[in-house]
C-alpha cells in the first residue's frame, strides 16, 4: 500500500474510529448474530446471513483502516509554513472567472472531505496550488474548461 499522508487531526480521527468499529460496532454486530442464531434454522435466516455480511464488511473495513494507519506519514506542523502551499496549511483562493473565493485545507487523500472544505493534494486544484505562493495564480485544467484561481491567503495550522 502507498504511503499515506495525514495531519495530526486525520491521523487522530483514524485512530478512533478504528477503537470504535473494534469494540462497540463488533458488539452490535455479534449480538444481532446471536439473535438471528435464535430464529431457528440459519440454512433460511434472512437475518442471520445479513448479520454475517455485516460482519465480514466490518471486519474488512476495519483491516483497511489499520492497514492505512500502519502506513501513515503524520505531518509535522513545523512543516506547515504559510510561506507556499503544502499539506496542513490553510489556502484562501479565488476563482478568477466566478469571482468567487474558497478557504480549503489542504490534506491527503484519506482525509479530503469537500463537505469539511478539506481539498485532496492529489485533487487537480490540489496538485496545482502544492509549493505555490501567496499571490501566485494557478490554471486547473476542468472538463468545462480550465479554471484559473488565485492564491490570496497561506495559513500555517
Amino acid at each position: 500500500m502507498k504511503e499515506v499522508v495525514l495531519t495530526r487531526e486525520g491521523y487522530e480521527k483514524l485512530k478512533q474510529e478504528i477503537e470504535i468499529l473494534s469494540t462497540d460496532r463488533r458488539r452490535e454486530v455479534a449480538e444481532r448474530i446471536r439473535v438471528a442464531r435464535e430464529f431457528g434454522d440459519i440454512a433460511e435466516n434472512a437475518e442471520y446471513d445479513d448479520a454475517k455480511n455485516e460482519q465480514m464488511m466490518l471486519e474488512h473495513r476495519i483491516a483497511t483502516l489499520e492497514e492505512r494507519l500502519r502506513s501513515a506519514r503524520v505531518i509535522d506542523e513545523s512543516e506547515i509554513t504559510a510561506d507556499v502551499v503544502s499539506i496542513g496549511a490553510t489556502v484562501r483562493l479565488r476563482d478568477v472567472g466566478a469571482n468567487k473565493t474558497f478557504e480549503y485545507q489542504i490534506v491527503g487523500s484519506a482525509e479530503a472531505n469537500p463537505a469539511e472544505n478539506k481539498l485532496s493534494n492529489e485533487s487537480p486544484v490540489g496538485k496545482a496550488i502544492i509549493g505555490r505562493k501567496k499571490g501566485e495564480t494557478v490554471e486547473v485544467a476542468a472538463p468545462r474548461g480550465a479554471l484559473k484561481f488565485k492564491i490570496l491567503d497561506i495559513k500555517a495550522a
